[in-house]
């Protein structure tokens, strides 16, 4: 299967699923039209919501170099900082067989979908994606890294926390506590307009705990569910 038809198919699944993506905008373009219609508009469920995702991930001053801090910044189909691309998608098995995961995140969500999120400015590739400089834990900060060379630039869906709808939590690939994975999230009491622009991060998936203290179903933080649409921003 082509890399353009297992995106599609990927996102196809996710929507059924509560993840990512929306059926209904698979055709459409990117956050900048020259971006492409495989591109992707990542929002947190905090601010915004599949009409009005408000804010969206954004790389800081738009650099194209690894270390390069993810932020959220104000929707725009000009600012090609927003610009992101589904690239060499699958499951986390998948992504095992390829010796990008380790064995103990493939044991727990063999079946997830998994994604690396590339930056293409005006669709052109960087072979940067959004991930993390070290194995992910409390606080750690979610930058740009070299895509498809570790785990660590891995981010699986977390079906099993969805809410519904399209707004799922998404575990760094380089997770090593399957209880309360650590998930990207934006900080909290953080706000995008604020200044500096608050930096996301990976932190324990947080929610009411239930049976062997794992978050409940539905209690997950807004700040650690996450939303995507495909088109040019408005």
């Amino acid at each position: 299967m082509s890399i353009k038809s297992r995106i599609l198919a990927a996102t196809a699944a996710l929507t059924v699923v509560g993840g990512l993506g929306t059926v209904g905008a698979l055709s459409a373009s990117a956050a900048t039209p020259p971006c492409g219609h495989n591109c992707i508009d990542i929002f947190s469920r905090e601010f915004g919501t599949h009409h009005h995702p408000n804010f969206v991930l954004d790389v800081w001053r738009g650099s194209a170099r690894a270390g390069t801090p993810i932020i959220l910044y104000r929707t725009s189909n000009t600012d090609k900082a927003e610009d992101f691309n589904v690239s060499f998608q699958g499951t986390v098995q998948d992504f095992f067989n390829a010796g990008l995961v380790s064995s103990a995140l493939n044991l727990h969500y063999s079946h997830n979908w998994a994604f690396e999120f590339e930056y293409t400015p005006n669709g052109v590739g960087t072979g940067l994606c959004i991930g993390t400089a070290r194995t992910a834990a409390n606080g750690t900060p979610v930058v740009l890294v070299p895509c498809g060379s570790s785990a660590k630039s891995v981010w699986v869906v977390d079906s099993q926390d969805s809410i519904g709808h399209g707004y799922v939590p998404l575990i760094n690939g380089s997770d090593t506590n399957f209880s309360h994975p650590y998930v990207l999230t934006y900080p909290k009491n953080g706000y995008p307009t604020d200044k500096p622009r608050p930096q996301l991060v990976t932190q324990n998936l947080t929610g009411f705990t239930g049976n062997f203290l794992v978050p409940v179903l539905g209690t997950i933080n807004d700040n650690q569910l996450w939303g995507a649409d495909f088109g040019v921003l408005r």
